[in-house]
């Protein structure tokens, strides 16, 4: 969607809460980039991210789960959101451990990340932030829609 004027762009998605989903929303988030011209590797780290933080979710967290993304002329951010109780965690694992990088890759590829809990305790935002230089920033058009629900 574009905003009114103010060249705001934003993509939400409920996802269903199934590690077979997260493969298909990190190719509509690819489509999205890609509408919204993010350049090559600002959307290869997005997809990325996204992948790691829904991985999460889905696995550690509870139904449901919601992705947004959005992107100004100045910032594109991507949020999950889960009704799970605990927040995530960084491990300090061995090379040849099979998982458990996730946000470690976050931090990694982000220029900013964070965790924000749903008021009441239960649930929680996971989300991710990076600077856009101005000159990336295409104006917006008619086209810039995110594609359809992941289902």
């Amino acid at each position: 969607m574009t905003g009114p004027g103010g060249g705001l762009r934003v993509g939400c998605w409920d996802v269903p809460c199934r590690p077979a989903s997260v493969s298909r929303v990190r190719r509509m988030v690819r489509d999205t980039c890609r509408i919204w011209d993010v350049p090559g590797r600002m959307a290869d780290d997005l997809v990325l991210v996204v992948g790691e933080l829904l991985g999460n979710a889905v696995v550690y967290g509870r139904p449901p789960v919601m992705l947004s993304l959005w992107s100004t002329g100045e910032e594109l951010c991507v949020r999950v959101t889960d009704d799970g109780p605990e927040d995530p965690r960084r491990l300090d694992l061995g090379p040849a451990a099979p998982h458990g990088r996730g946000l470690t890759i976050v931090e990694a590829l982000a220029d900013r990340w964070g965790v924000a809990r749903a008021p009441g305790g239960t649930g929680k935002t996971v989300w991710a932030a990076w600077h856009r230089p101005a000159a990336v920033v295409p104006a917006p058009t008619a086209s810039a829609r995110a594609p359809n629900h992941p289902n």
